[in-house]
């Protein structure tokens, strides 16, 4: 239990962890992969690169503050963040490796400033935001050992199927080395698959949203080559049906809710995987629920499982299907095998959709997040009728303090 006298300290940094939070992580990561280089295992190097990571975190401590004395009102999030970590392999011996350095890059950004008041309110409250974090995780982990078919850690998976579903597109149908039961999930979650490429110091982890309705004996993940993504590279150019990868049990809090509303699912590029997902369950254990599948890409060549999903829609009275290309080919306008040529708008969604009383989920580039949350807001579609999912740290779409997520 923290002291009044520690709260009113962590609360009054609260501006400068607004100002500089930035540039305190960014220094934390330098002091920490720099004294634990061990920890480069786990994290992934292209969002540290890219500032995501850093800018997740700051979020994150900056919210932990603003809170400190009221930590209920986290729990949301450090659950988000702790589904990550199962997924992870995150453990308890990791929480004061990073709290020394967080407290240390505090010291570094703001100088005489951190004063020793300071330093030990932070790390009296780091305690216990890490306690919080720990107890939550360990529910977690006891989970996904218990659950049936589960297990600890990561696992030996055969690629029993890979297939081409797009110029840029693969999916990878894993079966276990083991050949027992696999952990079943809920729609939209995601596997952890850890590599490490020949040639490489480190292994190197990466989520990727399952895409089939669960209940099946595979996983499947449908994987975008990225141009300069060292995992998705190594999967779509190295590996072959047959070889074995590794991956930590299904994880994930933005799923899909079985409920009696249309379920609205709008995608962008690789973000139509979960979205597959959904679709493919609705249909499996709600098929009388209206569905509209709604996904835009650049052109047909780079538009993954279009005929799955088209499939899907011609089979079922309730599910409709929309495509919109932003640069169609010229086949494209000649087999009229999309409905807009553009990007998915407000305008358009209205006339597609038609009612505003259904839940909303989206997933695809960042861009693309912010125009979707930003369009269903102006539409007035309740905040808890929006879900959505980012690939990646978390990003702040427009309003980051209110909570719509899944």
């Amino acid at each position: 239990m923290l002291s009044q006298k520690t709260i009113e300290i962590v609360k009054s940094t609260v501006p400068v962890l607004e100002k500089y939070g930035k540039d305190i992580t960014s220094h934390f990561y330098k002091r920490m992969f720099t004294n634990n280089p061990e920890l480069l295992n786990i994290f992934n190097h292209a969002n540290q690169r890219q500032g995501r990571q850093q800018t997740a975190l700051a979020n994150a401590v900056y919210a932990a503050a603003a809170n400190i004395d009221n930590l209920a009102a986290i729990i949301p999030a450090v659950k988000q963040i702790g589904q990550k970590h199962r997924a992870l392999g995150i453990q308890p011996e990791h929480y004061p490796i990073v709290g020394e350095n967080l407290l240390g890059a505090i010291k570094e950004v703001l100088g005489d400033a951190a004063t020793d008041e300071i330093i030990n309110a932070w790390a009296e409250a780091y305690g216990v935001i890490a306690d919080a974090f720990i107890g939550v995780e360990k529910e977690m982990y006891n989970e996904a050992k218990e659950q049936p078919g589960g297990w600890e850690g990561f696992r030996n998976f055969v690629v029993d199927r890979k297939v081409k579903e797009s110029e840029v597109i693969t999916s990878f149908y894993l079966k276990p080395e083991d050949g027992k039961e696999i952990a079943s999930y809920q729609a939209g979650q995601y596997l952890t698959v850890k590599v490490q490429p020949e040639g490489d110091e480190y292994t190197h982890l990466r989520h990727y949203s399952l895409s089939d309705a669960p209940g099946k004996d595979y996983y499947r993940i449908s994987v975008k080559r990225e141009e300069h993504g060292v995992v998705s590279t190594y999967l779509h150019q190295e590996i072959k049906e047959g070889d074995v990868i590794t991956v930590s049990a299904p994880a994930g809090d933005f799923v899909l809710e079985l409920k009696e509303t249309p379920a609205i699912l709008i995608s962008g590029g690789v973000g139509l995987t979960p979205m597959v997902s959904m679709l493919n369950t609705i249909v499996e254990q709600q098929p009388e629920r209206e569905v509209m599948f709604i996904h835009g890409a650049l052109n047909s060549e780079v538009h993954a499982l279009k005929d799955e999903v088209a499939s899907v829609a011609a089979k079922h009275d309730h599910v409709k299907n929309f495509v919109a290309y932003s640069a169609p080919t010229e086949q494209d306008r000649q087999d009229m095998n999309f409905d807009k040529e553009g990007f998915i708008d407000l305008e358009w969604l209205k006339a597609t959709v038609e009612t505003k009383e259904a839940d909303f989920y989206f997933c695809g580039p960042v861009p693309f997040m912010k125009m979707m949350y930003r369009s269903l807001k102006e539409w007035g579609v309740a905040s808890e009728n929006i879900h959505f999912e980012f690939f990646g740290p978390a990003s702040e779409l427009e309003e980051p303090t209110e909570a719509v997520t899944a």
